[in-house]
């Protein structure tokens, strides 16, 4: 039976990434999953009470994160097959690399490393339908399931943030099994409101 969730992303946050990792691994391994990955804007999310969207500034680019996840949109929605690719390249040139994710050469040479075409998907960011289509699914996900953070698991009507602590570093198998614990308590133990260990494994 295929199992069906949704996961949020922001690819300035090293949990996203260790989350969203997980299940990029899983399913190039072939697990039987239907994903819909959601973008949560962090920037948008830390604006503060009086002060404007980050989608209502002069250059909402300017916003931590913001090119980026038009980047990933443009991808996931019209090259599917390549977003594994690049959601990963976008999470490393953050995390890995250092990256300044505001920088547009920083976000094409994370694009050029997964083999897609940089040029056309900033061409699509410019015309401006990818910030919309970003603000209506953030607004959404805080709408439909109050999320406030990143990565949220969002199955069976309910929406609970994760932190994973490891990567999967290739291990598909453990991919696999760490996404699907997640999973089965988002749906099937609604009762565990907060579940969190006390100190970090060394």
């Amino acid at each position: 039976m295929t199992l069906r969730f949704g996961i949020t992303f922001d690819y300035l946050c090293p949990f996203a990434r260790n989350a969203n990792e997980h299940v990029v691994t899983a399913l190039r391994a072939g697990a039987d999953w239907d994903v819909d990955f959601v973008p949560y804007s962090l920037a948008q999310g830390h604006v503060e009470e009086g002060q404007p969207d980050v989608w209502e500034l002069e250059d909402p680019d300017t916003a931590s994160g913001i090119l980026a996840l038009q980047a990933g949109l443009v991808v996931r929605d019209q090259h599917p097959e390549q977003f594994p690719a690049a959601h990963e390249a976008l999470f490393a040139a953050r995390h890995d690399l250092g990256g300044d994710l505001k920088d547009p050469q920083v976000v094409a040479d994370a694009l050029g490393r997964a083999g897609v075409d940089a040029e056309a998907v900033f061409t699509t960011v410019r015309e401006g339908e990818v910030l919309a289509q970003l603000r209506k699914e953030h607004d959404a996900g805080v709408a439909d399931h109050a999320v406030w953070g990143v990565p949220t698991f969002i199955a069976g009507g309910r929406a609970v943030f994760v932190r994973l602590m490891d990567r999967p570093e290739g291990d598909a198998e453990r991919a696999t099994r760490s996404i699907e614990q997640v999973v089965d308590l988002v749906v099937n133990a609604p009762m565990l409101h907060e579940f969190k260990q006390t100190d970090l494994p060394r």
